[in-house]
């Protein structure tokens, strides 16, 4: 599978990635045995970068990935941390960092972690001095390598792309959320800040696979976060209104590319934008895995398809989701 170099750090991640929230929570339970499986299947299909995120499961996520690498050495693996305590910039302090960062290499295995990003912090962190000198100071404890941010908003990228420690921003990026086009990607690409592209598929819309009256488990984030009770309403159907979002996935599907399931067009829409490092969908089953990563070897959508989905962008999903993140 095609690697891409992060430039700030000089280290490459398979343009189609594993995220693993599924592995810890919010999606329903998985057995290990089964989350192991995704890994292999990752693994066979050419993936080398692996999302998680220390609160995914309260660490479940973290400690399966970590027994994982045990048979499996080299992967990238990035985790997240800083929603173990309240959303509030006075938790972003270098203590705090320190011991949700040992949390994480304990979990992983790991002396030191390839890639640690703030998840989704306040919007006052991301112009904090003394939270990047912090960050600078566990790459130089040698607790992490490199630092990046998980942001739900554009002007939150634009902020910390600014930041010359800055390895990666990952942001919500799909057939559904096209604003970090504008301007996010080219700062990035200008900066050699990689790209993590995450909620791929629009929590599952861009299948084609739900209707008007599918129904998710109470466990799933998409049963209880419709309305951002739990957490960001643009981490559930990246912010769109189900029904609109059926109705525009349905457009979507008959605009697959000729071989490929929907999904994979829209992995494969990602793919093939400017400034785009990685992607990082999630998998529930090997099947899934393989059938994710096979986007990664598609031809090129032609302009024409590209146009379209633009076209369905501005008429369907543009008036809801434009104007917020």
């Amino acid at each position: 599978m095609e690697e891409r170099l992060i430039d700030r750090i000089g280290r490459r991640a398979s343009v189609v990635g594993l995220g693993t929230w599924q592995l810890g929570a919010d999606w329903g339970q998985v057995e290990e045995r089964d989350a192991v499986a995704v890994l292999e299947a990752a693994v066979e299909s050419g993936v080398t970068f692996l999302d998680t995120a220390d609160v995914y499961g309260d660490g479940r996520s973290e400690q399966i990935i970590g027994r994982f690498l045990r048979d499996h050495p080299g992967l990238f693996v990035a985790t997240k941390m800083g929603r173990r305590a309240p959303l509030d910039p006075a938790e972003y302090t270098l203590d705090n960092f320190r011991a949700w960062t040992d949390r994480s290499r304990a979990n992983l295995g790991v002396d030191t972690l390839d890639l640690v990003q703030l998840h989704c912090p306040p919007t006052p962190v991301y112009s904090s001095d003394k939270v990047f000198d912090a960050l600078d100071t566990l790459v130089d404890e040698g607790r992490i390598a490199a630092y990046g941010v998980s942001v739900e908003t554009c002007d939150e990228a634009l902020t910390a792309i600014a930041r010359p420690g800055t390895a990666s921003v990952q942001i919500i990026l799909n057939a559904f959320r096209q604003k970090p086009l504008e301007r996010v990607l080219p700062a990035a690409a200008e900066a050699g800040v990689g790209i993590i592209a995450r909620v791929p598929l629009a929590s599952g819309l861009l299948s084609g696979r739900y209707r008007h009256d599918t129904e998710f488990g109470p466990e799933d984030h998409r049963t209880f976060n419709r309305h951002g009770a739990a957490f960001d309403i643009g981490e559930t159907f990246s912010g769109v209104d189900y029904d609109t979002g059926v109705e525009a996935a349905a457009e979507f599907t008959a605009l697959a590319a000729p071989g490929a399931t929907p999904a994979q067009t829209a992995l494969r829409w990602i793919i093939q934008q400017p400034g785009v490092t990685t992607v990082i969908p999630g998998a529930r089953n090997p099947d899934q895995v393989r059938a994710n990563a096979a986007a990664a070897g598609l031809s090129p959508l032609p302009e024409a398809t590209l146009d379209a989905v633009r076209d369905l962008y501005d008429r369907r999903i543009r008036p809801q989701v434009h104007h917020r993140w």
